[in-house]
């Protein structure tokens, strides 16, 4: 029987002060990380109220007002004359 790890003394190796120098390390480092982003955060401020409006361009309309828009745009066409556009059929249809 051939023996492939065998435990003696020698062989048994611990961490020491390198293993210890490098968990300091990190600690410090996420200190310093952690106190970086808690700064960072501060500086966004507080969170805006539900249904107030900011600052900026207003909110896009919806896919409910596109197809109103497309149906209105169909109705003063007349019959017959407004085809469906490649936004009002899913790719791959068959639809005519």
């Amino acid at each position: 029987m051939t023996v492939l790890a065998a435990s003696s003394v020698a062989s048994q190796v611990y961490p020491g002060l390198v293993g210890f120098l490098v968990v300091a390390g990190m600690g410090i480092a996420l200190y310093f990380l952690f106190r970086s982003l808690n700064k960072q955060l501060h500086k966004l401020g507080p969170a805006p109220q539900p249904g107030a409006q900011g600052p900026g361009r207003p909110p896009r309309p919806g896919l409910a007002a596109h197809r109103a828009m497309r149906a209105q745009q169909a109705a003063q066409a007349g019959p017959g004359q407004a085809e469906a556009g490649p936004l009002d059929q899913p790719p791959g249809s068959t639809r005519p």
